[in-house]
């Protein structure tokens, strides 16, 4: 299995997390990305949303997406980081995920 890291701010403030962790949010942002049509394989993450406004970019280039799936990408991942410690309100996110298998 390729080593992968997960980088995560919230509200802009580094929040550290586990091994455990780092898996969960990568399982999660990849399992609903790779639904999305077009997104092929991926070799870097990026991941942010402030306020409504949400942006994707798999390998560097933007991911197009709707209201829908933009609310439910939000939806998701504040209710994933709402559950982690030093986390009380998620306004603005970052989550990038890098080092993926060539």
């Amino acid at each position: 299995m390729a080593l992968r890291k997960v980088s995560l701010c919230d509200n802009d403030v580094p929040i550290p997390i586990d091994d455990f962790v780092q898996v969960f949010i990568e399982s999660v942002v990849t399992g609903i990305l790779s639904a999305l049509k077009g997104v092929g394989e991926m070799q870097s993450i990026n991941l942010s949303f402030d306020g409504d406004a949400v942006e994707i970019k798999v390998n560097n280039a933007p991911v197009p997406t709707n209201y829908f799936v933009n609310k439910f990408i939000k939806n998701t991942v504040s209710g994933m980081l709402t559950s982690l410690k030093g986390v009380d309100q998620v306004d603005r996110v970052e989550i990038s995920i890098t080092g993926y298998a060539s």
